[in-house]
């Protein structure tokens, strides 16, 4: 295996599938059997999912409303999601522990290094949702904060496209992909991978960022594997 203990994030808006809003079971279903085939393998695994398929902070921010008020609206929609996930997780066989930013009896315990840590060395899926716990940090900035908590070798961004490009390769077709790419490369391109804050602590704590194609089946495996299927962004 190349990583042994992993970050995997994902967009609330990848649990939509198809739809347009909420969550989709399809979508559940296949990434808690591609989370469940690395898990299988002996891998530990840690998630942080988005929840912008149901309320993004900003959004309700940039119509009137108070930003502090909806960050934390968007906190509790990132429950959600892992909740979500949990339970399918749990369908499939495997064993979880879901923790949060905001420590909600009974649905999740506050998330510390340790229970976590704990949690994966018994071979049970670590869920993180919440966010920071604090407002004006996206789950970007949650999922490498997390990352590094727990010492993870990587974090695995998980999106509908296979990594990195010169450009939005849905809206332009001569865009090329990058295979790695260098914190510092990445910032003068203006790539946009993560927030800045999430990109400063990866560098700043040498955590690399994988991107690929999470609507893939299978793809989750190859990464771990070793395969190379998306973009490597290093401090090189």
């Amino acid at each position: 295996m190349k990583y042994n203990r992993i970050l995997l994030k994902l967009s609330g808006e990848s649990l939509m599938g198809e739809q347009s809003y909420g969550i989709s079971p399809a979508m559940l279903e296949q990434y808690a059997a591609d989370i469940r085939q690395v898990v299988c393998q002996g891998v530990e695994v840690a998630i942080v999912i988005g929840g912008g398929n149901i309320f993004r902070g900003l959004s309700g921010a940039s119509k009137g409303m108070d930003r502090v008020q909806g960050d934390y609206m968007g906190m509790l929609a990132t429950l959600i999601n892992s909740m979500a996930l949990q339970a399918e997780l749990e369908k499939q066989g495997l064993k979880t522990e879901l923790l949060g930013g905001l420590a909600i009896e009974p649905i999740c315990k506050e998330m510390s290094r340790r229970r976590a840590i704990e949690a994966m060395q018994e071979g049970r899926v670590v869920i993180i949702g919440g966010g920071t716990g604090n407002p004006f940090f996206t789950t970007d900035t949650a999922s490498t904060l997390r990352a590094i908590e727990i010492k993870a070798d990587v974090i695995l961004k998980g999106t509908r496209v296979d990594g990195v490009y010169t450009a939005d390769p849905e809206k332009d077709p001569s865009a090329t992909k990058y295979q790695t790419l260098t914190f510092q490369e990445a910032l003068g391109k203006k790539l946009k991978i993560m927030d800045l804050t999430a990109f400063a602590l990866c560098e700043e704590n040498n955590l690399p960022i994988y991107v690929f194609d999470m609507n893939t089946p299978g793809n989750l495996l190859k990464v771990v594997t070793g395969e190379a299927i998306g973009t490597e962004v290093t401090k090189g």
